[in-house]
């Protein structure tokens, strides 16, 4: 049983900041990767960031960003592997949506249960 709980949406004003964190829990000995997507209203959920971690020991992890928010968003692992933050600056009003924290353990993927970010222009 795995379980991701998300963190730290809300409302923000256009050029604001805010700080979404994430922690699976569970059966996550496998832990392969760990990512943001973001749903809009009538717009399907699409990735906006992901840390994938090394292929074999010592290789550092990667990390990839959607190229509406590269500059401006940045995602982290916390001082353990099962948690990750996204840190969001200079924030528009398109990036209004729930955001949902996704983890990828072995070929299964799980959800959190999503934390609605509303940016006021």
């Amino acid at each position: 049983q795995v379980q991701v709980v998300e963190s730290g949406g809300g409302l923000v004003q256009a050029g604001g900041s805010l700080r979404l964190s994430c922690a699976a829990s569970g059966s996550i000995f496998s832990l392969n990767a760990m990512g943001w997507y973001r749903q809009a209203p009538g717009e399907t959920r699409e990735l906006v960031a992901v840390i994938t971690r090394g292929g074999s020991t010592g290789d550092p992890d990667s990390i990839n960003y959607a190229e509406s928010v590269k500059g401006r968003f940045t995602i982290s692992r916390g001082t353990t592997k099962n948690t990750v933050y996204l840190q969001m600056n200079s924030l528009k009003s398109e990036d209004t949506a729930v955001y949902y924290c996704n983890a990828r353990i072995s070929i299964m993927e799980y959800w959190g249960q999503g934390t609605l970010v509303t940016v006021s222009s």
